[in-house]
């Protein structure tokens, strides 16, 4: 069979056995069904005005109450008009009116963490025009700067001694507001709930308490499920701001379709909500559709995805969107399982984005870093570099110890393959310097991956679309997915 996958700002075809298996999101396993439109804004506003586990908006909220509204950045999608933060946030400011606050007592915050600061275009983009042109000008809509220590506050830590840092508006508001998304994420299972809070608006050195190895490298990671000991982590950072502040937050949260079309939208307390929120998303993100695992997994990469233009580029980013990949669907793959994939691979680093990667990417090469994780001792030296600072805090970049948690993420695909192709790649020498194989085209890869890895008949798993869907996480069609993926509890050990 002939099909096409992504392949830099194109596609690129490739031949396949005709019993290849074919996986596309929402398509070959129908979606749950989403929300209607005409019936969106009523039933996102049932669910503020009844909140689960916590007082209703009208309760919390008075005349000369401050308010803080934290909605997730650019990189969590969802821009057309019925988008849940296009949505929600013009109900939930009808009804912090209605309770008599006032509109200068509102701040807007963009949970972008350690991502890049999105822009004027793109804040534009994720909150539509009405929102956007009623607080933009009044400089009531910012960016989290997990860099501005004037406003931050220091928690102390956890329990379990791990420390949070907390953006200070969002701490000083009387009541705070957190607009989420429950899809499905490789990184704890789903994004919104605590999730939002513990890496949104927080500090480098909370994230980095669960975005490195330690955490990622152990058997609870992958393949991804609810209750890794990452998890716990974001629950645990959340529930201990709640603690510190004195206040619950008030969570908005849309279970998300492929289109990020809203399946259901749950309000409340998060430690009340997000388990109600999960029992629906896994329905859409758990397909138990696989009948056998796989020798093989084909798929491609664009240049330009979530994280940025270059990401399906720039080697360590491509890295760590392969093993996202590992991550959704090891329940699906053989021990032995080898990974195709189209990139460019063409040295586009988009340094503007990515300022550190470069130095990143040469470090690697050298000085007996055998493996991504290798690298990790250098996190707080990159992580304190001024320059990378200063250019995420002031040249809309990635902040330097992101591309930790990336590499971290990265190296899970050596971990768990037998082999990686890249195929297509226009400097091959990036993917061979991050220890990957290249070939010119599927074909040839896949006649090397049989002759090398996995025999003459190899069960193959195709997936087209496989960045320009959202993804869910492929579970073998007779062994679902029962919530916890065999680890009663995050005290499990690599």
């Amino acid at each position: 069979m002939k099909l096409d996958f992504e392949y830099g700002q194109g596609t690129m075809s490739a031949n396949l056995p005709d019993n290849t298996d074919v996986f596309i999101p929402g398509t070959t396993v129908p979606d749950p069904p989403y929300i209607p439109e005409d019936k969106l804004v009523d039933a996102t506003r049932e669910s503020i005005l009844h909140p689960i586990g916590m007082e209703p908006l009208s309760q919390l909220a008075k005349k000369g109450s401050k308010v803080t509204i934290i909605f997730p950045d650019r990189v969590k999608g969802g821009e057309q008009p019925t988008a849940h933060r296009k949505v929600a946030i013009p109900i939930i400011l009808e009804e912090l009116y209605k309770a008599g606050v006032e509109k200068k007592d509102i701040l807007l915050i963009c949970s972008n963490g350690l991502h890049r600061k999105n822009t004027k275009q793109e804040i534009f983009n994720v909150l539509g025009p009405e929102i956007f042109h009623e607080f933009w000008f009044s400089h009531q809509i910012i960016n989290h700067d997990s860099e501005d220590y004037d406003h931050l506050v220091d928690l102390g830590t956890t329990e379990r001694g791990d420390p949070v840092l907390m953006n200070k508006y969002v701490y000083d508001s009387d009541v705070a507001i957190l607009i989420g998304h429950t899809q499905g994420n490789p990184y704890g299972g789903y994004s919104g709930g605590y999730k939002h809070c513990s890496t949104g608006i927080t500090h480098w050195r909370s994230i980095a308490s669960h975005h490195v190895p330690e955490v990622m490298h152990r058997k609870d990671f992958t393949p991804v499920s609810g209750h890794s000991l990452m998890r716990s982590k974001f629950d645990e950072i959340g529930m201990h701001m709640e603690k510190c502040m004195g206040k619950k937050f008030f969570c908005c949260d849309a279970v998300l379709d492929t289109y990020s079309r809203q399946i259901e939208i749950n309000s409340g307390y998060a430690a009340e909500m997000q388990p109600i929120s999960w029992k629906t998303a896994d329905k859409r993100t758990y397909v138990n559709w696989a009948e056998k695992k796989y020798d093989i997994m084909v798929f491609g990469m664009p240049q330009f995805f979530h994280y940025g233009d270059g990401m399906g580029t720039n080697p360590i980013m491509l890295m760590q969107a392969l093993s996202a990949q590992v991550i959704r669907h090891k329940r699906v793959m053989k021990d032995n399982c080898v990974i195709i994939c189209a990139s460019t691979c063409n040295g586009y680093f988009h340094e503007e984005l990515w300022p550190y990667i470069p130095e990143l990417y040469d470090l690697f090469q050298k000085d007996h870093m055998n493996t991504l994780a290798d690298m990790n001792r250098y996190g707080e030296y990159f992580a304190t570099n001024e320059e990378y600072i200063r250019k995420y805090r002031y040249c809309n970049a990635f902040h330097p110890f992101h591309g930790f948690s990336m590499m971290s993420c990265g190296h899970i695909a050596e971990r768990n393959t037998a082999a990686i192709y890249i195929v297509g790649a226009q400097d091959p020498g990036f993917a061979r310097g991050m220890g990957l194989k290249t070939r010119a085209t599927f074909e040839e890869a896949l006649e090397d991956a049989k002759k090398k890895f996995v025999g003459e008949n190899p069960n193959i798993l195709a997936l087209p679309q496989t960045f320009k869907l959202a993804s869910v996480h492929l579970c073998l069609k007779d062994e679902p997915y029962d919530g916890t993926n065999g680890f009663s509890d995050c005290g499990f050990h690599d």
